[in-house]
């Protein structure tokens, strides 16, 4: 058993252009806390000037909130469609420039790899990231699928990091 670390608030960020998921929770590299998740639901929204601020707005409001140490982001898949993957790129930027206010590092998974953190293989069903995330973090309310999507992304820089910190200290 290695040695316990202080907790460290990470904040994930499921970004869509209609629906943004987000997931707060505290992790000190042996366990993790579920603190909170939910929407920001852009879909009411008419341009897209307005759905990039009501996003922009909804993550720096999560912020202010919660104070997050760390925030861990999907990346940007290519999409068959231009249009839509353009719009995915755009709501993630609105995601991110939220964060450089509190300059919080930003961290980037692809979706393959938070499934493979998370259930352990890349090719996993959102109902198999929801069903592990809700494990993980013992969660038993209501978890919207972008909210479960964010938490699992918070998870896999969790698990990542501490990883990470550990192969350092092994190497020192």
């Amino acid at each position: 058993m290695g040695l316990v670390r202080p907790w460290t608030r990470i904040l994930g960020i499921d970004p869509g252009y209609r629906v943004t998921g987000f997931g707060v929770i505290d992790t000190n590299g042996q366990e993790s806390r579920h603190v909170d998740s939910g929407v920001i639901d852009a879909r009411k929204q008419t341009s897209t000037a307005d759905r990039l601020h009501h996003i922009f707005a909804g993550v720096a409001s999560v912020i202010a909130q919660h104070s997050p140490e760390e925030m861990a982001i999907e990346r940007v898949f290519v999409a068959r469609n231009a249009d839509s993957a353009l719009k995915l790129g755009q709501a993630r930027a609105a995601a991110i420039c939220a964060s450089f206010e509190q300059s919080i590092p930003v961290h980037e998974y692809a979706a393959r790899e938070v499934k493979k953190a998370i259930v352990g293989k890349g090719g996993a069903g959102k109902e198999q990231v929801e069903h592990m995330v809700r494990m993980l973090l013992g969660h038993t309310g209501e978890l919207p699928v972008d909210a479960s999507d964010a938490l699992g992304i918070a998870l896999c820089h969790a698990h990542l990091r501490a990883a990470n910190t550990r192969l350092a200290e092994a190497m020192s």
